[in-house]
């Protein structure tokens, strides 16, 4: 291995676990910014889904730690890494990342800023990575009870969103595009909290109810409901937290907590998750728990 590249893989390893003491989960990456193990079911005929049960390494965002020994352990398994990735959704952060491009031809700063005078929001002041072509990633914080899913220009052209079972590139990697950098003057923040209308925007919305009902508002509460009730392991907080929203914004928010309650014990959410997510959605559309 060239000189460069030790190089490289040992400040790699030093900014990993600088991460680290600021309690995020890294994993090593190669220049091709994927994570620079691979999978250790590569070559199984039919590979069932393995999040790192069976005890190897090479699984990916999976594999992410804050542990120092561990991080050692990742990277002393992946010698020729030269950058880190950095876990989307993990506490205590539960990082969202917003990564505005600049490769696709679209202003995604613009789009940003549109975004935020139509939906009233601001970008507090948070941690800001400059990418080799020119691009940023934001870094923000989202509530625990949420899960924000990964999505590539749904917000908006030229904005990708790294969430739950994401991973943005850590600051100091070095890629075959170039170093990834934090802006000056932002590097000793903390993630800001995500804005409560940005966050709305980031979680997809529950359909709206097409069937019959003897009222418009009846069918709407179905609806929500039904919603909850329909939802998989991974995605009942989410669905719960967004039906309380629309219930609080449609100003049924009080009425529906029972039912609510009730529909999110049956998919296998507890009462007190059920109730903290709700409550959690009361206080982001602006109302009282």
């Amino acid at each position: 291995m060239a000189t460069t590249d030790r190089q490289a893989t040992t400040l790699a390893l030093a900014h990993a676990l600088s991460a680290a003491e600021r309690g995020l989960a890294v994993i090593p990456l190669s220049r091709s910014k994927l994570p620079a193990l691979r999978s250790p079911h590569r070559d199984d005929p039919a590979p069932s889904p393995c999040h790192g049960a069976c005890g190897r390494l090479g699984h990916g965002v999976y594999d992410a730690s804050s542990d120092p020994d561990r991080i050692r352990e990742l990277f002393a398994a992946a010698p020729w890494a030269t950058g880190y990735g950095i876990a989307c959704g993990l506490p205590p952060h539960h990082l969202i990342g917003l990564d505005l491009d600049v490769k696709t031809g679209t202003d995604s700063s613009a789009a940003l800023r549109e975004l935020a005078l139509r939906h009233l929001f601001t970008i507090p002041p948070t941690v800001v990575v400059v990418t080799p072509s020119g691009g940023r990633h934001l870094w923000l914080s989202g509530p625990p009870e949420v899960v924000v899913p990964n999505s590539a220009g749904r917000l908006a052209p030229g904005i990708d969103i790294r969430g739950a079972g994401g991973y943005l590139v850590g600051p100091g990697s070095r890629t075959g595009q170039g170093v990834y950098a934090a802006a000056p003057g932002t590097a000793h923040l903390a993630p800001a909290p995500c804005p409560r209308s940005l966050l709305r925007l980031l979680l997809p919305p529950p359909p709206r109810a097409h069937h019959a009902a003897p009222a418009a508002a009846g069918a709407h509460v179905q609806g929500l409901v039904q919603f909850v009730l329909a939802a998989h392991e991974g995605q009942r907080n989410t669905r719960l937290f967004w039906a309380a929203c629309r219930a609080y914004e449609d100003g049924i928010g009080p009425a529906l907590v029972a039912p609510l309650v009730d529909a999110a014990l049956h998919t296998g959410l507890s009462e007190r998750e059920a109730r903290t997510t709700i409550a959690s959605a009361a206080r982001m559309t602006g109302h009282r728990p």
